[in-house]
C-alpha cells in the first residue's frame, strides 16, 4: 500500500533516511487504524445490538448508542493538550493503546446497556488521545517537503480501519432472510446469533490490532520538537538525526529554537492562546476541525444501515453497500495521498466543500422523490470519494500544521475537542432530524453547510505546502 507514495519521496528527497521515517510514521498511524475500526465497527453491529439490548428506534437511547464513544472522544481531546505537553506525544499513544485493548476486550463481553456504554467511552478516550496525537507527532518528525503524504498516512490507516471494520462485520454477520416481515425483523435478531454473539464478536476483533499498537509503541522514539520545548535539545537532535543526518539535524534544531523565546522553554502557558494573533490560528483550526464533521458525511458511516434502507436496501444488502463505501473510502485516500503535497491543501479543501455541496443536494432531492435503488447507492459513493481525497485527510494535515510550537499541543487539542463535539452533536441529533426534516431535508442542511465551509476556506485558509512548520508560523504570525 506504501510503495507507490515511497517511490515518489524517494526521488524527490534522497536524502532522508526512509526506513527511519516509514517505520515511525506508520506505528504512528496504527493509532489511525484503531481510531478507524473502533468508531465504524459501531455501524455494522447497530442492527444487532440494538434488538439485543431492546433499544427503540429513532430514540435518544439510539443516538445515545451510537454517540457515547463521542463523548469518551471529547474527554480524551481534551485531556490530550495539556497532558501531550507536559508528559510528550510518545506516552499518550501508549496509554490510547492500552485503551483501545480494554475497551474492545469489554465491548465484546458487555452484559447490558450501561456497561455497553462505558466500554465505548472508554473507547473513545483512546479515540480522542490517538485522533489529537497521531497526526502531530508525524508532523513534528516527518521533513517539510513530504509532510503531507505522511501525514496523510494517517489518515490512509483510519480509512483501512474502518474497510476492516466493515469487512469484519460482513464476514462476522450471518445473513438474514429477506422474506420476514418488517415487524419480525427485531424479534428475529435478538434470537439469533448475531443479535447474541455475532455484533460482541465484531468488537473483539479489534483486541489483536490494539495490543500490537500497544507495545509497538514503546519502541517509538519522542517527538523531536516537544524535546527542543523541554530543554533536551540533544536528544531531539539525535532523532532528527535519524531522519536526515547532522547537518539537516542542526538547521531543524536552529529553526525549531527561533520560534522559543528563552523563558518559553520547559513551559506552557494557556495564556498564550489569548493573544489575538494566536487566537485567530485558533479559530481557524477549530472551525475547519468542526467543519469535517458538520459537513455531514460520517451520518453515512454510523448510520449506514438507516440511509441505505431508507434508499431501499434489506439488512443483508446494506453490510455489503457498507463494505463499498469503505473500498471507496480507501480507493479515494489514496489519491488525497498523491496530490497533497502536489496540488496543495487549499485546493483540495475548496473541492472538497464544493464537491459535497452538490451531491448533498442531489442526494436530498432523490430521497425527496422517494427514489431507491443503485443511482442512490453510487451517490453515496461519489460523496464518500470527494469526501476522503479532501476533507477526510487534508483537514488533519492543516490542522497539524498551522498552530506555532510553542502552542502546538494546547491548540491541536482544542481543534480535535471541537471536531469531536462537532461529531458528538452531528450523531446525536441525526435521529431526531432525520425523523423530523426526513432524509431529503437532513441531506440539505449538510448540503447547505458546506456551502458555508466552502466560503470560509476560500477567504481563510492559506497554503501550507512544501514549508517547514517554523515558516508556516512565521507567515501566520506575520
Amino acid at each position: 500500500m506504501v510503495t507507490a507514495p515511497e517511490s515518489i519521496i524517494r526521488s524527490q528527497t534522497p536524502r532522508y533516511r526512509m526506513g527511519f521515517l516509514w517505520t515511525v510514521c506508520l506505528v504512528a498511524a496504527m493509532g489511525g487504524f484503531l481510531f478507524g475500526y473502533d468508531w465504524v465497527v459501531i455501524g455494522g453491529a447497530k442492527p444487532f445490538y440494538e434488538p439485543y439490548f431492546n433499544i427503540p428506534p429513532g430514540t435518544f437511547w439510539q443516538g445515545w448508542a451510537q454517540s457515547s464513544a463521542l463523548v469518551g472522544c471529547l474527554i480524551g481531546a481534551a485531556l490530550s493538550g495539556a497532558l501531550s505537553d507536559w508528559t510528550g506525544r510518545r506516552r499518550l499513544l501508549i496509554t490510547a493503546g492500552f485503551l483501545f485493548t480494554l475497551s474492545a476486550i469489554w465491548t465484546a463481553l458487555a452484559w447490558d446497556y450501561a456497561s455497553f456504554n462505558l466500554a465505548r467511552i472508554t473507547g473513545g478516550i483512546g479515540i480522542g488521545l490517538a485522533s489529537n496525537l497521531s497526526p502531530m507527532y508525524i508532523a513534528e518528525i516527518a521533513p517539510a517537503e513530504i509532510r503531507g503524504v505522511f501525514v496523510s498516512i494517517n489518515q490512509l490507516t483510519i480509512v483501512i480501519g474502518i474497510l476492516a471494520a466493515q469487512i469484519t462485520n460482513l464476514l462476522i454477520a450471518q445473513p438474514v432472510p429477506g422474506d420476514i416481515p418488517q415487524e419480525q425483523i427485531a424479534e428475529f435478531i435478538r434470537q439469533s446469533w448475531n443479535g447474541q454473539w455475532g455484533w460482541r464478536w465484531m468488537f473483539g476483533a479489534e483486541t489483536f490490532p490494539a495490543a500490537a499498537f500497544f507495545l509497538l509503541m514503546f519502541f517509538m522514539p519522542e517527538s523531536p520538537r516537544w524535546l527542543v520545548k523541554w530543554g533536551q535539545s540533544s536528544a531531539a537532535e539525535r532523532i532528527l538525526g535519524r531522519v536526515g543526518g547532522g547537518a539537516y539535524a542542526s538547521r531543524a534544531i536552529d529553526e525549531i529554537r527561533e520560534t522559543l523565546s528563552q523563558e518559553e522553554i520547559g513551559r506552557v502557558r494557556p495564556a498564550d492562546l489569548l493573544d489575538p494573533r494566536l487566537l485567530r490560528i485558533v479559530a481557524l483550526g477549530v472551525f475547519l476541525a468542526v467543519f469535517q464533521q458538520w459537513c455531514g458525511i460520517n451520518v453515512i458511516f454510523n448510520y449506514a444501515q438507516d440511509v441505505f434502507q431508507a434508499a431501499g436496501y434489506a439488512v443483508s444488502d446494506v453490510l455489503v453497500n457498507i463494505v463499498f463505501t469503505g473500498v471507496v473510502n480507501l480507493v479515494f485516500t489514496f489519491v488525497a495521498i498523491f496530490t497533497v503535497d502536489r496540488w496543495g491543501r487549499r485546493i483540495l479543501m475548496l473541492f472538497g466543500a464544493g464537491g459535497l455541496a452538490v451531491i448533498f443536494a442531489a442526494l436530498g432531492a432523490g430521497y425527496y422523490f422517494h427514489s431507491t435503488g443503485t443511482h442512490m447507492l453510487i451517490l453515496v459513493l461519489a460523496a464518500i470519494g470527494c469526501y476522503a481525497m479532501s476533507l477526510a485527510p487534508i483537514t488533519w494535515v492543516v490542522i497539524s500544521e498551522i498552530f506555532p510550537n510553542r502552542i502546538r499541543g494546547l491548540a491541536m487539542s482544542i481543534a480535535v475537542l471541537s471536531l469531536w463535539a462537532g461529531c458528538t452533536a452531528l450523531t446525536l441529533t441525526f435521529p431526531l432530524l432525520n425523523r423530523s426534516l426526513g432524509p431529503h431535508g437532513t441531506f440539505w442542511l449538510y448540503s447547505s453547510i458546506c456551502v458555508l465551509g466552502f466560503v470560509v476556506i476560500a477567504l481563510a485558509l492559506p497554503e501550507t505546502k512544501g514549508k517547514s512548520l517554523e515558516q508556516i508560523e512565521h507567515e501566520l504570525l506575520g
